[in-house]
């Protein structure tokens, strides 16, 4: 570690570095918002295992969840494992697998249709179709770039993220669409999602498109974002077929323990199990 630079300085240049490694926008960026507040809360100290202990703990003293604990904490043992400080990393916290979700945020079927139909009525036909689109093939919100005129064509989509290459299938009947949309946009070739000026839609617009629908359309702004309909397309895939290794790499999940998570039942299902047990005279 170069005791000249400072903090933030360190911070730069391990963010370089991530590019360099092929991180995605999101992941340096969630990072950065971390490892940010790490310094600020060091405040020009420098850094020892003490004081990488006491931050862990000011974390867990502020209400964080564990889940984001530990998330802040991997930003920093990065960052320390980068600056060759690999004595002062922090251990994460330890957490008890989940046996089932929070309800309150889920996305329901219900409200997935009227936001389409709403959208529909609304003309706005390029939201609509790209909602259709995230919920149909499961698609990260990244990764809309690569349905492009060619893929509808095809029928399946190359993408390329985070070092790994995966081929999804594109539904016929959404190819359709999709290749009607781009004849009336006079898209020839590329992608087929993009603003008035030509460019890629970005996930910031993306959601704000989203949030702004749901005034019309009455549905729970909380439980609509892009993420959602990743995970209505994860929970009804596995309801048709009943495999998760392959449902995990539809997903470009690397660990099946990740998909796990998108399936898990809801309390009140979970309180339901419990009752069928019919232990209690």
């Amino acid at each position: 570690m170069n005791e000249h630079k400072s903090i933030s300085e360190h911070i730069q240049t391990y963010a370089n570095h991530l590019r360099l490694e092929e991180k995605s926008a999101a992941t340096i960026e969630k990072y950065l918002r971390d490892l940010r507040n790490f310094a600020c809360w060091l405040d020009g100290r420098e850094i020892t295992k003490e004081r990488t202990a006491e931050w862990k703990a000011h974390l867990v003293e502020r209400g964080y969840a564990p889940a984001s604990v530990n998330a802040m904490l991997s930003a920093l043992n990065g960052l320390l494992d980068f600056l060759e400080l690999g004595t002062c990393r922090v251990k994460f916290l330890k957490l008890q697998r989940r046996m089932f979700r929070d309800d309150s945020r889920d996305l329901t079927r219900a409200d997935y249709d009227w936001l389409i139909s709403t959208a529909q009525e609304r003309s706005q036909n390029r939201l609509a179709l790209l909602m259709e689109t995230i919920c149909a093939t499961g698609i990260r919100v990244s990764e809309v770039r690569y349905i492009t005129v060619e893929a509808a064509k095809a029928g399946r989509a190359e993408i390329a993220l985070k070092g790994k290459i995966r081929t999804i299938l594109i539904p016929g009947k959404l190819c359709r669409k999709l290749l009607k949309y781009a004849k009336q946009q006079k898209t020839a070739s590329g992608e087929i999602f993009l603003t008035g000026n030509g460019k890629s839609l970005s996930r910031r617009q993306i959601w704000a498109e989203m949030k702004r629908l749901c005034v019309h359309a009455g549905v729970e702004p909380s439980r609509v974002f892009p993420h959602n309909l990743r995970h209505c397309f994860a929970t009804a895939y596995y309801r048709a077929y009943r495999d998760i290794a392959k449902l995990a790499d539809v997903l470009g999940h690397s660990s099946i323990e990740t998909t796990r998570i998108y399936l898990l039942t809801s309390g009140e299902e979970h309180q339901r199990q419990l009752d069928r047990l019919g232990l209690v005279s």
